[in-house]
């Protein structure tokens, strides 16, 4: 269950992300954020920050037309 949720629906790139890194920012190492974003772009976007970031991406699934991601702040 995650700590936080950031909902990053009808944004488009790069606000998803860069809203994705103030909210991680903000938050303890071990917590937990999902992210959900309308932007198929995301997709890749969210993993490359987490990868480029440290960040472990838990998880990515799709409902719906919005993608959700589970991230933990390392």
């Amino acid at each position: 269950m995650a700590d936080e949720t950031l909902d990053a629906s009808g944004l488009n790139c790069p606000l998803p992300i860069l809203k994705t890194k103030k909210a991680l920012s903000k938050m303890d190492a071990g917590k937990i954020l999902d992210v959900i974003s309308t932007d198929a772009g995301s997709v890749k976007d969210i993993e490359a920050f987490c990868n480029q970031t440290g960040n472990k991406l838990i998880s990515t699934t799709e409902d719906g037309g919005k993608y959700i991601f589970t991230i933990e702040k390392v």
